[in-house]
């Protein structure tokens, strides 16, 4: 083989091929081997156990293949330096090893479209490299990701990508609480398993975490109100599960509002969804002390009222001008003269000015 005479070989890439068959037992003499990335074949059979002898190795991709069998528990107690565990789309089945937590560095885990089952280990929490902070950027090499629902190639800032991907098993039980400690986990796919119980209260505590997607499960309760403090999740799906309760609206949950998110939870309600809680409709009861119910209904009697003072203000009012005037006229004769003089006064020179005014036209038309 290829790789007899080369026993310093550190990085093997065959990805993105039309190999089949099983990997050979002699890959397992490459000691120094710390990338093997045979991603995107037909390759079939078990993970040689002769693997076990490459305890430098960093990142192990057979992704995308028909491996099957059990997940070795060998990987957690033999490659104590792995970076990167990506077994996505194969035909693995069994449980998930828990001697898988003792990988300190990890901090990809995708083990998505298998047939695993039993419950999520809870020790999974224990995986450090997704909960410390990286110095500087690394080399690991080129990696598909599936982030935000797409599939995702990264190289240079692949050392930044913290994720974890479940999905698409037979994986039952409770999602573990101990996920919380995980608090630079940036991706948390568990969907499409069969996963029961609530979703953690604690959950709020992955600050850092962008895309959560618990879909398709048997999920129960209610959203639990820590989700509104994850000020960086900007990808949810809570669909097809059997949630209850009312959607929070708060911080965060303002900018998650497509219905989609929430869709097939038949107890739940509130915005987005078109389902209204128990409550909604109700009107506020009056204030106390028999107050008017609006503000509107309070200014619409304070003008019933300015009008009926208006017209019993009318009666006297026209009482006092009109003898105010003509009651003066007939008790004082003197006043009464003066008054009717002034009158004959103005006629006169109303007249005067018309007849003047007529001559003056007159005498321009016959010119």
């Amino acid at each position: 083989l290829i790789w007899n005479d080369k026993p310093t070989l550190y990085i093997v890439d065959m990805s993105n091929n039309s190999l089949s068959g099983e990997i050979p037992s002699s890959m397992g003499s490459l000691s120094d081997l710390m990338f093997l990335v045979l991603s995107s074949n037909n390759l079939s059979g078990e993970i040689p156990p002769s693997l076990q002898n490459c305890t430098l190795m960093e990142s192990l991709d057979l992704g995308d293949n028909r491996f099957s069998g059990k997940l070795p528990s060998w990987i957690g107690e033999m490659m104590s330096s792995l970076l990167i565990l990506r077994l996505r789309s194969n035909l693995f089945t069994g449980n998930i090893p828990s001697q898988l937590c003792n990988l300190s560095s990890l901090h990809i885990l995708d083990l998505g479209l298998n047939n695993l089952s039993g419950s999520i280990p809870s020790c999974l929490g224990n995986l450090s490299g997704m909960a410390t902070d990286l110095p500087i950027l690394r080399y690991e090499g080129q990696l598909s990701v599936v982030l935000k629902g797409r599939e995702l190639v990264y190289q240079n800032t692949l050392s930044l990508v913290n994720s974890i991907d479940l999905s698409s098993n037979n994986l039952s039980g409770e999602v573990p609480g101990d996920l919380a400690s995980l608090s630079r986990l940036g991706t948390l796919n568990l969907s499409i398993n069969h996963l029961t119980g609530k979703i953690p209260e604690n959950i709020g505590s992955l600050q850092w975490l962008e895309t959560l997607d618990l879909s398709r499960n048997q999920l129960s309760g209610q959203i639990p109100p820590s989700m509104a403090s994850l000020t960086a999740l900007n990808h949810l799906n809570l669909s097809y599960n059997n949630l209850s309760g009312k959607i929070p609206t708060s911080n965060q949950f303002q900018t998650l509002n497509d219905p989609s998110i929430y869709m097939n939870n038949a107890a739940l309600c509130g915005l987005p969804l078109t389902t209204k809680c128990p409550g909604d409709d109700e009107t506020p009861p009056p204030p106390p002390g028999g107050g008017s119910v609006s503000k509107d209904s309070g200014e619409e009697n304070e003008e019933e009222s300015e009008m009926i003072w208006f017209y019993i203000s009318m009666g006297p009012g026209f009482v006092v001008g009109f003898w105010g005037v003509c009651g003066t006229l007939i008790i004082k004769q003197s006043w009464r003269h003066a008054y009717f003089r002034f009158l004959d006064g103005v006629k006169d020179r109303l007249l005067l000015v018309i007849t003047l005014n007529v001559a003056r036209l007159q005498r321009k038309l016959k010119f």
